[in-house]
């Protein structure tokens, strides 16, 4: 490759990385602007409207997300009333998270959110671009040299990983 060519798509690249994180951050503070939630808590409350009530590891595996995480923001959401954790009445020593009435009423109008943009576009592609997707954004890490960061949710303090959960 030429070293103009080579210019060309380093540039692409780079504008294409600012896009996404541009999208993330209006997709994020649209949410916070219209629900008062992060990103993170939308996203967790309308995984469990379409699919609760559900179990925290079955909301956790939805998000592709550590249980560890999953529950420190189900419990924010349970403190300001949004969800509610309920005994099964089958088997008493599972709990499922389910919306209140406030968190169905909050859903309504909420905004999309970028997790769940991005997850629900990247299950569609087929295993080989997942694959080709992977390697070259871990190649992006490598380059960057964050390989050691702990991964953050989009725009928030969570971290996901076990034990690692960073209150907002």
């Amino acid at each position: 490759m030429k070293e103009r060519e080579k210019a060309i798509v380093v540039g692409e690249i780079i504008d294409n990385i600012r896009r996404v994180f541009q999208a993330v951050n209006e997709y994020s503070k649209k949410a916070e602007r219209e629900t008062g939630l992060t990103g993170p808590q939308l996203w967790a409350i309308k995984v469990i409207a379409e699919r609760g009530p559900l179990k925290v590891s079955e909301l956790a595996r939805r998000m592709y997300l550590h249980p560890a995480t999953v529950v420190g923001v189900v419990d924010r959401l349970e403190g300001r009333g949004l969800v509610s954790r309920m005994r099964s009445r089958e088997d008493r020593r599972v709990v499922k998270i389910e919306l209140t009435e406030h968190g169905k009423n909050l859903i309504v109008n909420a905004p999309e959110v970028a997790q769940g943009l991005l997850v629900r576009g990247l299950e569609t592609l087929e295993h080989e671009q997942l694959l080709r997707m992977s390697v070259d954004l871990e190649r992006l890490v490598e380059i960057l040299g964050a390989q050691e960061v702990p991964p953050k949710l989009l725009l928030s303090s969570e971290i996901n990983l076990p034990g690692r959960s960073v209150p907002k």
